[in-house]
């Protein structure tokens, strides 16, 4: 085995699609499944075990659910971390949204075809912290708003966010608003390099893991506002 594969581990409670899902990435060039997991307290053993750089969670299970298995795995995990990848049934899920909160890299649907989740699976094996922006920037947004967070006053920026420079805040809340570096480097008329430079202090200062989170920080914190123009 090569440096150049992606170990992978899959947690669903159903067998057929766990193993529909462990057919595919075998199948596929460069992926490794380390294991499979029908719960969450097996993922959290085997991802201690195996040390997956992608994790492929199932989200509502018996038992453990993937918000715990995502917090456990991640807490306990040494650098680098897994990337967990929740798999769920439909993308409004307040479900999803606590295991982006808790530190899940992205999303993916279960009934995304073969080409998707492998794209999902490189994505977030290659460090890109969401696989799907704007369909995460709604998911967050639809839920952001159940915390009660107040838009930050005009001219100030949120507390929680106020080691943040004004341009790391711009980046901030374009990141929220679904926008990819590309389209962020356009509007601020700066580089992408510059964006992810901008990116990576953002995400050191908050103590943030992945994009993911990022976007749920902007919202909750009230520099994005659900539903708003946000200009």
């Amino acid at each position: 085995m090569t440096e150049s594969h992606t170990k992978v581990l899959v947690v669903d409670d159903q067998f057929l699609i766990r193993a529909g899902l462990v057919g595919v990435l075998r199948a596929a060039p460069g992926i490794e499944v380390v294991g499979e997991a029908g719960d969450g307290a097996e993922a959290v053993e085997l991802a201690a075990e195996t040390r997956p750089d992608v994790i492929l969670m199932d989200i509502r299970m018996p038992g453990m659910n993937g918000i715990t298995a995502t917090e456990r795995i991640l807490a306990a995990a040494s650098e680098p971390q897994p990337r967990v990848l929740v798999l769920t049934t439909f993308d409004l899920d307040e479900y999803v949204y606590g295991a982006l909160r808790a530190g899940a890299a992205g999303f993916l649907l279960k009934d995304s075809g073969p080409e998707r989740l492998l794209a999902a699976v490189a994505a977030v094996a290659s460090g890109d912290a969401l696989f799907a922006p704007s369909v995460t920037r709604r998911l967050v947004e639809a839920f952001a708003v159940r915390s009660g967070a107040a838009p930050a006053p005009a001219g100030a920026p949120p507390a929680d966010l106020a080691a943040l420079t004004g341009r790391e805040l711009e980046v901030l809340k374009l990141i929220a608003q679904g926008l990819s570096n590309a389209e962020i480097a356009d509007r601020l008329y700066i580089s992408e390099a510059t964006v992810k430079t901008h990116l990576n202090r953002t995400m050191n200062k908050l103590d943030l893991d992945t994009r993911a989170q990022a976007v749920v920080i902007a919202y909750e914190t009230g520099l994005v506002i659900p539903g708003g123009t946000n200009i």
